[in-house]
Order: structure tokens, then sequence, then C-alpha cells
């Protein structure tokens, strides 16, 4: 955003104010000066009137001017053709010396004596204004044949560039930033007060009207007027040449003067388009879809409000009769909806996409203003609005909340007047709170942390006492945060055995989850724009990607590799829950002295203690998961409290084969099923316990899982463990097997007898004899 300081002036007395107090008021306030540059003007340039022109006598090009400089009249030969329509031009005397160290001498041009200079814009350092030298007018001041130009403030300028974040466009006008300046310095806006020319003509009705049609999201105000004849003076000009807006003619230098000054956005129609049959204006405006309003005439789109107007409808300078639009529409619903219909734009969106002034009738009469005082123009009394129906948003303001947030205390008469200062309405709610009413300008303030980001940045940050940090809001426990702490637990626990953590994208491929017999997301569900060709689909499982990334780690030649992740899978329906999945493959450990350096590929029972030290105890069962990764004969289901939670298994030959890596084994588990739960406290024994060993012959068939069943369906208080330590076969069992058993036994009253170990031994052996024909061995 470029603005400059004499333009400031207009809204906000600067008169006390120095260029280095205004660097660092506009860096306090969050409006960071990206360049500050103070435009001096050459001594001895001064006003000059042009009495005479003539042709030069040798040269077609040139003229030969008598030019009043104050101190006398000087002949001065000029290049320039548009010479003969200026009478007062900025005139270069002897002496002067110009940017880049050119002194203006005597000399002779083609014969013809010439004292001096008649110079253009860039020839002094401003900015270019058009072609030829620059014609001065009382736009700038009073003219004064001798003052030097660089007495008019209006021309010594200082230009100053803004660097605006993404939600400050309440900023892009010279009225946003003179507000925020005016809350900064604690000073009033200067009023704009605009008198009506006696020119005006009889009522707008009675020659326009407008129709609309559906809900309008969009305030529209339009003016109807002559135009007889127009020129740009040269401060617009020159403003708009500083500030880098290309201009496509005189009426437009108007609109774009007094919407960079206003934040108001403002368009011109050739009103001719929109004349009926009856020779009257009609147009209308309908909404297309929330966001988009359209102005139509005579069935013909002419411009959709706040994003573009079509070529054929904007009014030129040799335009008789023009309609003057002033416009504002919400950006939020703006830019979905232009983003959404892929809509094409002009310069004027990316003022209201970032949030243009909604004070439509202040933008109309600064227009106006300028209008009246430098064209020929009359308008018709009154206007044609449309005011949409839309709701201010209301902050509750507390001054402990405000100063907690801040760090500081700030008094509520402080906090309420710099709301005020910045376009909010207050009402008072108690001693100490206050209801801030958020005006339309600003649609980026929604909390409360919002006002208190202004209140810093009017008190400044810099003013703030450095504090120690303390949290203002409570420490609060709930099932998120016990989640995160046992996902702590459980990431330190993997890599205490030797893990090392994997993060992956939520993404996978949908033909490798395929292959292997995962579910996939369903087709009305599927991801319309994937990150990449492999990353098509939402994961049903980690153990894909995990694979991947073993697959990637031994081409970088690891041998071990131990690796786990804990994140979401998604169901067909894209319904998410979290599993924690573990891979080993590759050898049991690094090579040292100890193996003589080869180590032992990974096998199932050490996969599963290290699993187990992860996840704590747990119970396994013949394997119901189906899916491709699973080895058919060494896989398990994994039971956490007698429920199954997830699968443990060695990974299918062909798997390995597949994706080119040693002997792996995997492991997915249903995380919440892992998450601790509330358990009350057990007594412990002071006695001393014993363990009994019981060897038996069972079935082959027979796993220990069902045999577990059993003991733990027992009601023997003293039999407090059991678990298995040993299974034989030999030809010379048959079809039967030997089971060696461990028990651990222990009273809570007294210290064991024989009889009550042979008590609870008793029922166990007679239980399984009965149960599954077990035999002593």
């Amino acid at each position: 955003m470029i603005i400059t300081r004499s333009w400031l002036q207009e809204f906000i007395d600067l008169s006390d104010v120095s260029n280095e107090k205004l660097y660092e008021t506009f860096n306090g306030i969050g409006l960071e000066v990206d360049s500050l540059n103070e435009i001096k003007i050459a001594e001895k340039v001064v006003v000059g009137k042009i009495l005479a022109v003539e042709k030069h006598p040798d040269a077609d090009k040139l003229n030969v001017c008598q030019i009043d400089v104050g101190s006398g009249i000087r002949q001065i030969v000029c290049g320039a053709a548009n010479v003969v329509d200026a009478e007062y031009v900025a005139v270069a005397t002897i002496g002067a010396v110009l940017p880049g160290n050119f002194e203006i001498k005597h000399a002779k041009l083609r014969g013809v004596e010439s004292e001096g200079m008649v110079c253009a814009s860039s020839e002094l350092g401003l900015p270019e204004t058009g072609k030829g030298i620059m014609i001065l007018d009382e736009s700038i001041g009073e003219l004064e044949v001798g003052r030097e130009l660089g007495s008019y403030e209006k021309v010594a300028d200082t230009i100053i560039e803004l660097e605006l974040t993404a939600n400050r466009g309440d900023c892009l006008s010279v009225y946003g930033v003179a507000r925020d300046l005016c809350a900064a310095l604690e000073r009033e806006m200067k009023p704009f007060e605009y008198k009506k020319d006696e020119k005006m003509k009889l009522g707008i009705a009675r020659e326009a009207s407008l129709q609309i049609q559906g809900e309008i999201d969009a305030d529209l105000h339009y003016k109807l007027a002559t135009l007889n004849s127009i020129d740009t003076p040269l401060l617009i000009a020159l403003r708009l040449a500083t500030v880098g807006l290309e201009l496509k003619g005189k009426l437009d230098s108007f609109l774009a003067y007094a919407t960079h000054a206003t934040g108001v956005i403002l368009r011109a129609y050739d009103s001719n388009v929109f004349r009926s049959n009856g020779n009257k204006v009609l147009l209308s405006a309908s909404t297309k879809q929330r966001g988009l309003v359209e102005i139509h005439s005579h069935d013909r789109v002419c411009s959709i409000v706040g994003v573009y107007q079509n070529d054929c409808c904007i009014a030129k300078d040799d335009t008789k009769e023009v309609l003057l639009e002033a416009s504002y529409i919400n950006p939020d619903l703006l830019v979905e909806a232009v983003s959404l219909n892929a809509l094409k734009t002009d310069e004027l969106y990316y003022k209201t996409s970032r949030g243009a002034n909604p004070d439509l009738v202040f933008g109309l009469e600064m227009l106006g203003y300028l209008m009246e005082t430098y064209a020929d123009i009359s308008s018709f009394e009154g206007s044609l609005t449309v005011n949409a129906d839309r709701e201010n948003i209301s902050i509750i303001v507390d001054v402990q909340r405000i100063s907690s947030i801040i760090g500081m205390n700030v008094e509520l008469g402080r906090i309420v007047t710099i709301l005020k200062k910045l376009g909010f309405k207050i009402s008072k709610i108690d001693d100490n709170a206050v209801a801030a009413v958020v005006p339309h300008f600003r649609h980026d303030m929604k909390h409360i942390q919002d006002i208190a980001e202004e209140i810093v940045r009017m008190i400044g940050i810099n003013n703030i006492q450095a504090k120690p940090l303390i949290f203002a809001e409570k420490p609060r426990l709930n099932d998120v945060t016990s989640k995160y702490e046992a996902k702590k637990v459980f990431r330190n626990r993997a890599v205490g055995v030797g893990f090392y953590e994997n993060v992956s994208y939520v993404f996978s491929d949908k033909a490798l989850l395929r292959r292997y017999g995962f579910t996939v997301t369903q087709d009305d569900l599927e991801l319309e724009n994937s990150i990449a060709e492999e990353l098509n689909t939402l994961r049903s499982t980690l153990l894909i990607n995990l694979l991947i990334a073993v697959k990637r780690n031994v081409s970088y030649t690891k041998k071990s590799i131990p690796i786990f992740e804990i994140g979401a899978v998604f169901g067909t329906k894209r319904e998410q829950s979290e599993v924690i999945s573990f891979i080993f493959s590759g050898q049991s450990e690094g090579e040292n002295v100890r193996n003589a350096g080869k180590p032992d590929m990974i096998d199932f029972s050490d996969f599963t203690q290290k699993v187990g030290a992860v996840i704590g105890a747990f119970t396994l069962e013949p394997c119901t998961y189906e899916n491709g990764l699973i080895h058919p004969y060494q896989s398990a289901n994994i039971l956490v409290e007698g429920r199954v939670c997830g699968f443990i298994s060695k990974l299918h030959p062909s798997v390995q084969e597949s994706f080119g890596i040693p002997v792996t084994f995997i492991a997915e588990l249903d995380f919440d099923a892992l998450l601790p739960t509330h358990r009350s406290a057990r007594p412990i024994s002071n006695y001393q316990g014993v363990y009994k060993d019981l060897s038996l012959v069972i079935d082959k068939s027979l796993g220990y899982h069902e045999v577990a069943k059993v003991l733990g369906a027992l009601k023997l208080p003293m039999l407090k463990d059991s678990y298995p330590i040993d299974i034989y076969e030999d030809e010379i069992l048959g079809d039967k097997k030997s089971l060696t058993i461990r028990f651990f036994i222990q009273a809570m009253d007294k210290t064991l007898e024989d009889e009550d170990i042979a008590s609870v031994m008793d029922t166990v052996i007679s239980t399984l004899k009965r149960e599954y024909g077990a035999q002593l061995r």
C-alpha cells in the first residue's frame, strides 16, 4: 500500500509530526514501512507563467517561449508539444542542478538563446505523469510566479510504502491508514464536508430505476450525472502515478483516485447501456449464488459486484451521461464464490477480496467533490440504493481478560478510546466490561484475542513490560490429554526397546491396499486431488507405508530395521480410528563380539517380547484376521484384557519377496484398546509364595490358549498366576505332546502349608483331566 504524507494530511493533522515519528508509529502499530522517500525538488526550480509561444525559426519541433519566472522574463527553447497548451509550468532556471547532477546553464539551441528549461515531472525526480512537460494548476496550491516548486507540499511530498498483512484490507486506502494513525497518535480525524453543487438536476427517480431480484448480498449506491467535460488535474495525475495505478482515461483517474483515498469501490457505467424503449435507465440486481451479485441490463450481465465489469458497459471520457456505482460485499462470501466458479477478475477485485470500505456515501461524496471541482458535471438529486441485511459481530471485551492476554493492566477507558478511534461501536455492560460491535470493514475480527491484538498495536509492543511467561488458561485433564500422554508413554517404551518411530502421510497406494486385501475408501468419498500418484487414497492400515519404509532402508544397506508408527487409519466411509503398528525386519541385533559378527535373524519369540515390552501384558490365540500380509502358520490374535485388539504375524513369504526385504515380522493393534483404564487397587500379600511346575500330556492339536481359558475360570484364591514354560513333542508320544506349566501359589493370610499347595494342584489336575483328558507325565 502506497500513500503520501500530504494525502494523509487531508484526513489527519500531521503538522507537528516528523517523518521519523511517522516511521516509528507505523512500524509500532503493525503497518510495517517498506520504504519512506522524501521528494526534494532542486533549488531554482520555480513556477513560471508562459506569456508567449512561437515556433523556432530553424526547427519544426522546437518552440521559443517567453516565460515570467518572477525575477524577470526569460526566453526558453522547449521541445515538448504540449507547451502550447500550458500557462503555468515548472522552470529550472540558470544554476539549478536536476537529478543526475544535470546543471542548467545558458545555452543556444539551433541559433536561439535559451535561459533555462521547462521541465517534465520525471526530470524533477517525480513520477511520470504523461508525455511532455508538467503543466501546473492550482490543485497543488495557489500558483505564485517565481515561487520555488519545492515549497509546495503536495509536490515535494513524502512517499510511504507500507507492507500489509492479508487481514488488513481496511488499510488499503489513505483514509483507512489515517484512521489507524489517529488512534496511535491520539488525535481526531479531519471531517470531510461535501457541499452539493447548485447545478444539481431533478430527482434520479425520474430518469432511472433499480429492480431487485431475490436476496442481495451486496450494498449498492447509484448516482446519475451528465458529464460535459473532464480533465485530470496535476494533483490527481501525480498522486496516482506515485501509487503506481495505470489509468484508462480521465474519468478512470477520478474513480481510481477516490477509491484509493476512501477505500470505497467505485465504477462508472455508460447509462445508455441501461436505456429502455421508454428512454429510462433500467438496471436490475440479482444474486446468481451466495456471494455473487450480477448487475443486468436487458438480460445482459454488465458486471458482477466486486469481481469485474464488462468493457462494453464502462463509461469513457466522451460518455455524456454516466451511472456511478459504489459497492460493498462481504469478502469472505466473495472469495469463496469466485474460487468455486473460477471467475475472471479485474484490478478492483484485489480490494474487494481483502475488504473494502462499506461507507458508500463517503466514497460517492468524495468522487462528487473531485468531479465538481475539476470537471463540468451536473448530477441528478438522490440515489438508487440497495442495502444487504447483515448483522454486526459483537465481542464482549472484559478488561481483566484483555489485561491477562496482553500481560499488563490496561484501563477500560483506554480500551474504549482505542476501539472507538478504530471504528468500533461500544456499549457498556458493567464497570469491567463492554460490548464492542465490529465494523464491517474489519471482517477479520472474530474473537477477544483479535481485540487484544488491536490494543497491543496501539499501545505499542515496545511499551509492554517484559514478564515471565504465565499460562492464563487453567490446566485441564480430559480424554484428549490422557490419550496424548498415553502416546508419549508408548513412544518412549518403543524407543527404549530399540524401535525407531516412522511418520508417514495419511495417504497410501490404493492398488497396494487392494492387492493385499485391505479395505479402500468408497469411490464417491475418494480424494479428488492426490498429492502424488502413489498416495491416491486414505490409508486403512499403517503396514503398507511401513513396508515401503523398510524397503527404502534395505536399499540404504540397513541390516536391522525395527520401526513403529502411531497414526490414523480410515474405513470405507472415511470413519477414522487410530492404530499402533510394528515391523521388525532383518537381524535381531547389531553385529558385535557377543554374536561373533553373525547375529540371528528376528524370530517370532523375540518380536513378541519386544512388542510386549511396549504395549504390556497380552495373550495370543489363533489368528482370525484375513489379509495378504499375514503368514498362514506363524500368526496370532493379540488379546488385551481378554479382548481381541490386533494381530501379530510373520510377513507372508510372497510379500517379503515382492518388497525385496529379509525376514520380517509385523503387528498392528487398535490403539484405543491399549489405553489405560481405571483399575481398583489390590492387596499385596505379606506371605511368601511358591512356584510349582506341572508337566501334562495332552492332545497335540490342543493349544495353550484353550488350557489358559480353563485355568482362568478356576476360582482358586491362592492361585495367582500360571504360564507355559516348555512344550515337548516326540514320536514316542504319538499324537500327544508334553506341556509344562508353572504355577505361582500364595495365600493372603498365612504361610502356605503342604496341604494348601496340594489342594490347589489337585484341583488343577482334576480339572484338566476332566476337560481335556490330560495325564501326568
